[in-house]
């Protein structure tokens, strides 16, 4: 289900919308960099299906790569591509060159946004021990 309008404020899926629109041209920034920034660091699957149904022309969706550079899927990855380089982004073979010099990690100033709420500290989940999880009885 494609939207074209807004979400509703304050859901993580217009704090993603948020952080996508401040990526600036020519820089981009993974899937987990954008969940971490919108308050969810481990929600980068959620970002991903939030750019794959966002239809608004002012979210720059094509700027969202994957993890270490590698371009990610996109409707049309020759378009993400074009896009990319149209903004002055090198993308060789699937990934994109120079990939740490253009990462965007930081929301710049303004970080006390109230859309990019405080992160609480992780907790090990009950049964996980040397980052494995048990498996339920």
């Amino acid at each position: 289900m494609a939207s074209s309008t807004p979400p509703p404020d304050g859901s993580f899926q217009a704090r993603v919308i948020a952080v996508v629109r401040r990526i600036p041209r020519g820089r981009v920034a993974t899937y987990g960099d954008v969940a971490a920034l919108a308050g969810r660091p481990r929600a980068w699957r959620a970002v991903g299906t939030i750019m794959r149904t966002c239809r608004l022309p002012s979210v720059p969706c094509h700027r969202v790569v994957g993890a270490g550079g590698r371009v990610g899927g996109y409707s049309d990855p020759l378009r993400k591509r074009r896009l990319l380089q149209d903004e002055g982004v090198v993308v060789g073979r699937g990934t994109i060159r120079q990939f740490d010099a253009i990462r965007w990690t930081e929301p710049g100033p303004g970080a006390d946004d109230p859309l990019r709420p405080a992160l609480s500290p992780t907790r090990r989940r009950r049964g996980a021990r040397n980052g494995t999880r048990s498996e339920r009885r």
